[in-house]
């Protein structure tokens, strides 16, 4: 094969990449019963006039399974804190006790269970999404490629290649997508 479509191969594959470890941090946010810190992973906070992932301006923890503590570094910050993460709906209710934020994590019901397995998967027809495009821009620079001169033979074989890759990257996203859905479901 040609050296430019075998950039064109591996563009397609890094994008495709890219959806995955998408999805794989877009399934970390939904939390799945057990407190995790990467619950808190979407709230961003107020500091000094700009938004700043709470991570980088507090240290959150799990004590235990159903509990998160937050900790800022600075005093001041726990209002503009506790104000973030109900703003973030993320269905949990923090408690100020003036040196820290407790958050005490509610055990999912079954209805709860049910959102977050839609919520799974429309993230996961999102990167099907991203990964089809991917193969769509693909297919389009190859055949650009066989426009240009690029033997058809040497094009149909990419072609082939990029569904091959296309398909691989849906059954890892579908793969992904049942285990997070048992996650979610366990009780």
């Amino acid at each position: 094969m040609t050296e430019e479509i075998n950039l064109i191969i591996d563009t397609a594959k890094e994008s495709m990449d890219g959806s995955i470890a998408h999805l794989e941090k877009e399934f970390l946010n939904i939390r799945a019963g057990k407190a995790t810190p990467q619950m808190l992973g979407s709230v961003f906070v107020e500091y000094y006039g700009s938004q700043t992932p709470l991570s980088q301006v507090a240290n959150v923890s799990a004590p235990d399974a159903r509990t998160l503590t937050v900790t800022p570094w600075e005093k001041s910050m726990l209002q503009t804190i506790e104000k973030a993460i109900m703003i973030a709906n993320l269905g949990l209710n923090p408690m100020n006790n003036g040196e820290n934020i407790i958050i005490n994590i509610p055990a999912l019901t079954e209805e709860r269970r049910k959102d977050l397995v839609k919520q799974a998967k429309t993230e996961a027809e999102d990167a099907k999404i991203s990964i089809r495009n991917a193969r769509k821009d693909a297919n389009n620079d190859i055949k650009k490629e066989e426009k240009e001169g690029t033997s058809e033979d040497i094009c149909k074989k990419a072609e082939e290649d990029i569904q091959k890759l296309t398909d691989s990257y849906i059954k890892k996203i579908d793969d992904l997508l049942v285990h997070k859905e048992a996650e979610i479901m366990k009780v």
